[in-house]
């Protein structure tokens, strides 16, 4: 017989699962769901953190950004965020985050910085525009400073050499000056939300050991690169990676699909064969063929074809400073491109294969 005590367990277990599968339900629709006035985020205490991790900086609160930012509220840190999007801030207001009105602000008022932005330019006005976080001479509050935009490793080499000429405010035990991390991330918004996210990291490798609690309150894995830029290299060369296995995938499949072979079945043959990819047992282009992804979902969400393009020119102008081929870049920053000046720049890069192959839904192709 069960006894009270075993029936009280059973029913605040039950709870919580329903509770946590109706905040699922709400994430689909809502990705700020979080601030509800219902709802608070339950987070681990402070006291568990280094002191001098606990004070966390987060600027760029966009799709990739807010999510990161939230786990790390969930982790226990004390965030100060800032974002040029009045409504975000104002969502994060509502959960209890203190929000800034600029990049100076946050840097004021955290130990650690990082941030997400879309390119090369708005990281180097966050860091060195009017009230950017090296506004004040060369004087600094946080000791580490983190880009996970994705950015031209040049930039990522600059920003970490000036960085190099500026003293803290207050030692943080030996360290008198502060350092720089590039850690762009791999994994979708789906990932950042689920804190599933890869981090490739540049700059000094002490800093790197220091921060890794950082980075794997939003991450399942960090990986050390090299020195400064080495960071931005290697995610520049995994999108790369990535946009020309889509596009083999898509073509293979639509071309399959014209043959008389179903995507379906193409699929079974890719995913237990030579031709296995994570374009293909993860993130299948194909309507109707794969359930959790954008193509289910007509290409809305994911890695949109603009920042796709985005990547592949920075990967054409490295390969270029680099003095290395890149005929199989080059294809693919055109046929994005083309797919961005078809008016699908906002749809999931894997689009391609509808929109570039003219490949059909899995319910049309048999």
């Amino acid at each position: 017989m069960i006894d009270t005590c075993h029936l009280s367990c059973l029913h605040r277990i039950t709870m919580v699962i329903c509770r946590f599968r109706s905040l699922l339900s709400l994430s689909k629709t809502n990705p700020f769901f979080l601030s509800s006035s219902s709802f608070s985020i339950r987070t681990f205490s402070s006291s568990h953190l280094p002191q001098h991790l606990q004070n966390v900086g987060f600027i760029g609160l966009g799709n990739m950004g807010s999510r990161m930012a939230i786990n790390l509220v969930k982790a226990g840190y004390k965030l100060t965020v800032y974002d040029i999007n009045s409504d975000v801030l104002k969502k994060f207001s509502q959960m209890g985050v203190s929000t800034k009105k600029t990049p100076y602000e946050v840097s004021e008022a955290s130990d650690v910085i990082i941030t997400m932005l879309p390119s090369s330019a708005h990281v180097i006005d966050v860091y060195t525009g009017p009230n950017g976080l090296l506004h004040d001479g060369k004087l600094l509050r946080p000791w580490l400073l983190i880009d996970s935009s994705t950015i031209d490793p040049q930039t990522s080499k600059n920003l970490s050499a000036t960085i190099s000429n500026y003293t803290l405010k207050e030692k943080k035990g030996d360290q008198e000056t502060p350092a720089k991390l590039e850690a762009p991330v791999s994994g979708s918004v789906i990932a950042a939300e689920a804190g599933t996210l890869t981090f490739m990291v540049g700059g000094s490798e002490e800093a790197f050991l220091a921060a890794k609690s950082v980075f794997f309150s939003m991450g399942k894995s960090a990986i050390y690169c090299g020195g400064a830029g080495s960071g931005s290299a290697a995610k520049i060369c995994n999108n790369l990676a990535m946009a020309v296995s889509m596009l083999g995938v898509s073509e293979a499949l639509a071309l399959g699909q014209s043959l008389g072979v179903s995507a379906t079945t193409l699929t079974k043959i890719f995913n237990c064969s030579s031709a296995r990819c994570w374009s293909s047992d993860a993130y299948n282009p194909v309507p109707g063929v794969m359930e959790g992804v954008p193509s289910s979902r007509d290409y809305n969400g994911g890695f949109s074809s603009k920042l796709m393009v985005k990547d592949l020119n920075l990967a054409v102008e490295s390969a270029k400073h680099a003095e290395c081929k890149y005929p199989l870049t080059s294809q693919a920053q055109k046929i994005y491109s083309e797919l961005c000046s078809g008016g699908h720049e906002g749809r999931d890069f894997s689009c391609a294969f509808r929109h570039y192959y003219s490949g059909m839904d899995q319910n049309q192709d048999h």
